[in-house]
């Protein structure tokens, strides 16, 4: 059986104001993650998914608590857990005046490549992550999409067995925030490594990963997959029709499986779980009406986040 990527219990972090107040950003936080996932770590601003994926990373220290990544004890072994990882975060700040190639020769002499391994490397990165006609171009010039690439293509240098992503497309335009994601589900299929990210864009999450943990003030809410949570919630699909004549609203709010009804003139809005005999009950309800429109919409991570955060 594959060796857990990373398993805490009990892991607690707080910090000291300017002023000398203690507040708690982690609280007992216990979780696994397995061998091969991408594990998502998801939550409002101020939850501690950053605190939580630097604890993880071997960054910062933990107060309390245990954690084990890859097999290691981290109050042990950081020095070999280090060498098994690598991050990328949200903002990468390089040495400005090197050049992409530069760069990645800079951080792969860090871990200790030298030579045609290291030459070869920096070759091979720079084919994957497209950054070829950029290979020359200094850090400070880069778009901050392609400062995100190079972020990634320098956590892939030492061939890490598991990667942290901190927020990896905050601040990127759509279609590159599409290209980055489809960057990472690659790296994750072709290297067979684990993934744990952080994220606040819910499809993000729904797209890449397997299992998400949902962070609220400091603690852990909830933990699944995103389609059991959405399950787990009771959430229903959101149904809009528009139409013209007469509608029993009142027998609408009645049907099995309709959980909620809002309507106003010509518009009625339904959240509903949508089995063949709860819509054969709701379209009979407009038997005398006219549909001009209707439009569905399946529950996502977003409908989580909000239904976990009231």
């Amino acid at each position: 059986m594959a060796e857990k990527s990373v398993v805490c219990r009990g892991i607690c972090k707080s910090y000291k104001s300017f002023f000398g107040a203690e507040a708690k950003v982690l609280k007992e936080i216990s979780l696994e993650v397995e061998a091969g996932e991408i594990f998502g770590i998801l939550g409002p601003n101020g939850s501690g998914k950053t605190t939580l994926i630097s604890i993880f990373s071997t960054l910062i220290y933990p107060e309390r608590g245990s954690l084990h990544v890859l097999g290691l004890d981290a109050s042990r072994r950081r020095d070999e857990i280090r060498k098994l990882i690598n991050i990328s975060t949200a903002k990468p700040n390089f040495p400005w005046s090197l050049s992409v190639k530069e760069n990645l020769r800079h951080y792969g002499m860090l871990y200790g490549m030298h030579g045609s391994m290291l030459s070869k490397a920096v070759s091979d990165l720079i084919d994957t992550f497209e950054l070829g006609e950029y290979t020359d171009m200094n850090f400070e010039n880069l778009s901050t999409g392609l400062k995100q690439r190079l972020s990634l293509a320098k956590a892939m240098l030492n061939r890490p067995k598991l990667l942290f992503l901190d927020e990896p497309t905050t601040g990127l335009d759509p279609d590159i925030s599409m290209k980055t994601r489809s960057l990472i589900r690659r790296i994750h299929d072709e290297q067979e490594i684990s993934v744990i990210m952080s994220t606040h864009y819910m499809p993000e999450a729904e797209m890449l990963c397997d299992r998400v943990a949902f962070l609220r003030k400091g603690e852990v809410v909830a933990l699944d997959t995103p389609q059991n949570l959405k399950n787990h919630l009771g959430l229903g699909e959101r149904v809009v029709v528009f139409y013209e004549g007469p509608v029993d609203l009142k027998g609408l709010e009645m049907v099995q499986g309709v959980m909620s009804v809002a309507a106003e003139p010509g518009r009625v809005e339904m959240v509903i779980d949508r089995t063949r005999e709860n819509l054969d009950r709701i379209i009979k309800l407009f038997s005398g009406a006219k549909i001009l429109d209707i439009s569905v919409k399946e529950p996502d991570l977003e409908d989580v986040f909000i239904e976990l955060a009231r």
